[in-house]
């Protein structure tokens, strides 16, 4: 009888100790809302949206296709954008978001490998592609082919830019750039206000592309060389300043005639 009572006092206190853990309970709805929260809060970060829309997962651009984030304006201007002339089409800098595998070609199947990939920065034509709103951000889908150039980084460098396929990066001359006055032999002086238009057709070659697109996926090579002097068909180029130095980009297409930047020393020191 002595082990029997003794045997019930743990077992009342064990009820005893269920009645007092069991308003405890009351704290699992509350835990369970912040649980609800957490989890309603992550699936607002992962929706995604197109032109105001929901869809069921990230953008994936087909073809040639290139979705890239513009650029505000003030890191456009960082990056040295230039307007060479009203009616040409102002280049326009974004981030790429997603690009396309490549395009095929249309008579020999080809894959054309698309230059252009995820997180380089791209200039392109203002005018060029479609005008698309992803994730509440104002974007553009483009092709690879109004692709000028592209660079690595938060704004334009020389050393980490890359003219895309037949385009030429050419090096202006700073004085003819910026001097819109011109002389004649017989010493007539043309004024500012009738040269504004015109724009310099002639410069040293900086950066080639990797050359003309063939119907078989390969580059035709370059017909000029890092270092040539290069005329090109007026208003052909696209300016722009990289950092503080006015370049053009000239497609390979677009250039008339060069020389070499050596034998031209050498006419002038012949001459001298």
């Amino acid at each position: 009888l002595y082990n029997r009572r003794r045997m019930r006092i743990p077992f009342v206190g064990f009820v005893v100790l269920s009645l007092a853990v069991a308003p405890v309970s009351a704290w699992a709805p509350s835990s369970l809302n912040r649980r609800q929260t957490r989890t309603q809060t992550q699936l607002q970060a992962e929706i995604i949206t197109l032109d105001g829309q929901e869809i069921r997962g990230p953008i994936t651009p087909l073809g040639n296709n290139v979705l890239v984030k513009i650029k505000d304006t003030l890191t456009a201007t960082s990056g040295g954008i230039l307007l060479p002339d009203q009616a040409k089409e102002r280049p326009t800098e974004g981030l790429v978001v997603a690009a396309g595998p490549g395009k095929l070609h249309p008579f020999t199947g080809v894959r054309i490998t698309n230059p252009i990939k995820e997180g380089v920065s791209v200039l392109y034509g203002k005018f060029d592609g479609r005008p698309v709103e992803y994730n509440n951000e104002e974007c553009q889908m483009i092709r690879d082919d109004d692709v000028l150039l592209y660079y690595t980084g938060v704004s334009m460098k020389f050393e980490t830019v890359v003219p895309v396929r037949d385009y030429v990066l050419i090096a202006l001359n700073e004085k003819g750039s910026g001097d819109k006055s011109l002389q004649t032999n017989s010493g007539v002086v043309i004024a500012q206000q009738v040269m504004k238009d015109l724009n310099p057709c002639e410069g040293i070659v900086a950066k080639v592309g990797d050359g003309r697109l063939a119907s078989k996926g390969d580059f035709s090579p370059s017909p000029v060389q890092i270092g040539d002097l290069v005329k090109f068909k007026d208003y052909a180029g696209n300016e722009l300043t990289i950092e503080g130095k006015p370049y053009s980009l000239v497609k390979m297409i677009s250039i008339l005639s060069t020389t070499l930047k050596d034998d031209t020393k050498k006419e002038e020191e012949s001459s001298e």
